[in-house]
């Protein structure tokens, strides 16, 4: 990730208020207000604490804001990142290439029953799947197959 990504009063909000039900450390909120959705990105390997016993979490903040979360395990590998952004959607392979102008960008194979799960109502999950991988590993466009 280049940088460091600066929050606004209103992520740190959500970020506090994660944090202290879950008792999990957040990397990364991304507030999608068009999707009436909050993306939160945990540290490796507390992805379960995050959620809590049967999503009871979750659940939790659902009730006491009224949005919808939404929770990626971090990996510092984009492979793994990608992966792991696509759950609960099997994903065969993932190759990052680079186009000759320069131009990044990864072409996600997942199983054919999946694909439904990976692209998501109306593009949503592709379309968080391109965010994040640019905003962490600068890959430009992710195409899923």
């Amino acid at each position: 990730m280049s940088g460091r990504i600066k929050f606004t009063s209103n992520e740190m909000k959500y970020i506090a208020l994660f944090e202290s039900i879950t008792g999990a450390t957040v990397r990364d909120c991304i507030i999608d207000e068009e999707q009436n959705r909050i993306i939160f990105v945990v540290k490796e390997g507390e992805m379960g604490m995050a959620i809590g016993k049967r999503g009871k979490n979750m659940r939790i903040l659902e009730k006491m804001t009224g949005k919808k979360y939404e929770i990626i395990e971090h990996s510092d590998r984009p492979v793994q990142f990608i992966k792991n952004a696509l759950k609960p959607a099997r994903v065969k392979e993932v190759r990052i290439m680079e186009r000759p102008d320069g131009k990044t960008f990864a072409v996600i194979s997942v199983d054919p029953k999946d694909k439904g799960v990976a692209i998501g109502k109306n593009g949503r999950n592709a379309e968080r799947v391109r965010f994040l991988a640019k905003r962490y590993f600068q890959i430009d466009n992710v195409s899923i197959i």
